[in-house]
């Protein structure tokens, strides 16, 4: 079955998960053209990026902790969905500095010194920028795997770093925030747990 999967998932080219992956994007496009936000467009706009970015980030650190359980390998989409990630990111910094701010660099600056999930969520980005201007062979090349592994967990503190963003921003404790900072816990338990791909044929004889 593992074999099965993992074959079928070998034949499908990583464009087609950057095609899928720019899908929530049109869609929000679309909503922003044709009158499909809420009563706080600019608001609205933010969110929806940001949260698909999160969506991505957690996808990426699911990869490794499915295959040393399952078997089961996403791995060569974890460059993608890492990317993706940046995208999204990227473009909710954008739009806050852009539509909300207007600009205004120093406004910006007080704004983010003065609310804590400003810092939060600059930090975070600015982890996930180093990870994706490094996300090349290129760079694994020139920095060594070692170094290239090291500054890669980046994403383990940026991910609980988003979701406490998101939680101090709306300035109550909503569930579904909370719900994916414990998922990216879990996640992150799961790597120190299982910190090899689990031999089933060995597994099936131990009792």
């Amino acid at each position: 079955m593992r074999a099965a999967v993992n074959g079928w998932l070998r034949g499908i080219p990583v464009w087609a998960l950057w095609l899928g992956g720019l899908v929530p994007l049109a869609l929000l496009v679309w909503d922003t053209l044709n009158g499909g936000l809420g009563i706080d467009p600019i608001r609205d706009i933010e969110h929806r990026l940001g949260r698909t970015a999160l969506y991505f980030l957690v996808a990426s650190l699911a990869v490794t902790p499915v295959l040393r359980i399952t078997g089961i390998s996403f791995m060569r989409f974890r460059r993608a969905l890492g990317l993706l990630c940046f995208t999204y990111a990227g473009l909710h910094v954008l739009s806050w500095v852009v539509m909300d701010m207007a600009l205004l660099w120093g406004a910006m600056a007080r704004d983010v010194v003065k609310r804590p999930y400003l810092v939060f969520g600059m930090a975070a980005f600015l982890m996930l920028l180093a990870l994706a201007v490094t996300s090349n062979n290129a760079s694994i090349r020139g920095m060594g795997g070692a170094a290239w592994r090291r500054l890669h967990k980046l994403a383990y503190v940026a991910a609980p770093l988003v979701t406490l963003h998101w939680i101090w921003a709306l300035k109550t404790f909503p569930l579904e925030p909370v719900l994916w900072l414990s998922a990216i816990l879990v996640l992150l338990g799961l790597r120190v747990a299982v910190p090899r791909p689990i031999r089933w044929g060995q597994a099936a004889v131990v009792k």
